[in-house]
């Protein structure tokens, strides 16, 4: 999957799973891993997880 964002800002306020996993470089089963063990911060709209930009940045930062 290609990384369609050029750059950090230009990343939307909240990112779907699928948009994590190009940006990070890893695949489906590390991203859900990452996110069921807090190391990213994550919203459940009724089913769908969804990553806050600040919490994907939160975690380059560590």
């Amino acid at each position: 999957m290609e990384n369609k964002y050029r750059n950090l800002h230009d990343l939307p306020m909240i990112l779907r799973v699928e948009d994590l996993m190009p940006i990070l470089g890893i695949g489906r089963n590390t991203a859900y891993e990452l996110i069921r063990s807090g190391q990213i911060r994550s919203i459940r709209i009724g089913r769908q997880i969804r990553i806050p930009r600040d919490a994907l940045l939160e975690f380059l930062r560590k």
